[in-house]
């Protein structure tokens, strides 16, 4: 394969001659390499081309096989894996002591791969979005636990999910902040403002306060949906355990209504019931107000996937199964860099929102509706 790429980019092959020839051949050089198959020592062809270069005449450089690489992207896409799903850079060698077929692998040469993942994050983290349409956004933070300023703490991470008219959703952030303040989240969401999600029309949200006004300051015109999850963790804050069932019973009456008319009459007979019982169990639900029921002005196939932010939440829990055995990790680059490549290698699958079908035609009257677009004259 490497001499077909050769011959292609000189113009003609070996001993050929003719007026489209670009270069030379300069003999061979022996590599050893590895692939999925094991470890060979190849001969690499070498070329030349008659453009002189800053440094004499130009070298040919394969693209199937770089200059110093000793591994196929196979090779090194298993020990990425690897190291995702619990294996440390020590043990790596020994895991896949079969697929490399007695080739040398230092702990250090592990290292060195694995930290690309840091690189390919820096730049994740800096892509351009304008050319994603992003129509809805889940935001979340949860907390890992990593070594900050020499002590293991429990740092917040903000996250961010897209997803497009067509129902696929993308991962668009992921920072690391000392708090869940809302000049925290307003740097998240400045920063994905200015990088190009320019026009959403719905966040889901946890309950955290001054994430909703982050959220309006980049985005005044967008429908706000209160995570029912978390909002049903905080009313159990105040209630005695014993009531919790029935508590359950009245919050899934409005949560799980079939329009919208009765989940706000269950609404209100919640507030009655509780305001008797425990005053602060009804205080909490009025505090969350008419963003709890936004899902409902959606299509019914939505609502599953609108009222909760827990596609987040799956990224906190595949985390926490990858370090449980480590207990924290050595720094927070360690840890960004680690939860970003659970979801670069697709350990972490994000599937389609229910309902898809029907979303972009939803996302277009939103915006029209917001004045974020024009309609389009039927006549024209």
């Amino acid at each position: 394969m490497v001499n077909e790429e050769l011959d292609s980019a000189l113009g003609l092959g070996r001993y050929e001659r003719g007026a489209g020839r670009r270069g030379y051949r300069k003999g061979l050089r022996r590599r050893r390499f590895t692939t999925s198959a094991g470890s060979h020592e190849i001969a690499m062809p070498r070329g030349e081309y008659f453009t002189r270069g800053p440094r004499g005449k130009k070298a040919w450089e394969s693209h199937l096989v770089p200059r110093y690489a000793r591994r196929s992207e196979a090779v090194e896409e298993a020990l990425v894996r690897a190291y995702l799903c619990g294996t440390n850079t020590r043990r790596v060698k020994r895991a896949l002591e079969p697929l490399l077929a007695g080739a040398a692998l230092s702990k250090s040469t592990v290292s060195r791969i694995v930290a690309r993942l840091e690189e390919d994050f820096a730049a994740w983290r800096q892509r351009d979005l304008s050319g994603e349409d992003v129509a809805i956004l889940f935001l979340d933070g949860f907390h890992l636990k990593l070594r900050l300023a020499g002590r293991v703490e429990s740092v917040p991470v903000l996250a961010a999910l897209g997803t497009r008219p067509d129902g696929t959703r993308l991962l668009l952030a992921l920072e690391a902040r000392t708090s869940e303040s809302e000049a925290a989240w307003g740097t998240v969401t400045e920063q994905l403002a200015r990088r190009g999600v320019k026009e959403p029309v719905l966040a889901v949200i946890d309950g955290c306060a001054g994430l909703e006004a982050a959220v309006r300051n980049s985005w005044p015109w967008i429908d706000i949906q209160r995570c029912t999850k978390h909002k049903l963790e905080n009313l159990r804050t105040h209630a005695p355990k014993r009531r919790w069932p029935q508590l359950k019973r009245d919050y899934d009456a409005i949560i799980y209504a079939e329009h919208e008319t009765a989940a706000r009459a269950a609404y209100e007979v919640f507030v009655c019931r509780w305001q008797r019982e425990c005053p602060g169990v009804a205080d909490s639900l009025r505090e969350a107000g008419d963003s709890l029921l936004t899902f409902y002005r959606y299509p019914r196939a939505m609502w599953k996937m609108l009222r909760t932010t827990n596609g987040l939440e799956r990224a906190n829990e595949e985390f926490r199964r990858r370090v449980k055995t480590q207990g924290s990790l050595p720094n927070v680059a360690a840890g960004m860099k680690l939860l970003f490549g659970l979801y670069a290698v697709g350990l972490i699958k994000l599937r389609r929102l229910n309902g898809w079908k029907q979303l972009a035609q939803v996302v277009e009257a939103h915006r029209i509706g917001c004045g974020l677009r024009k309609a389009l004259d039927p006549a024209a």
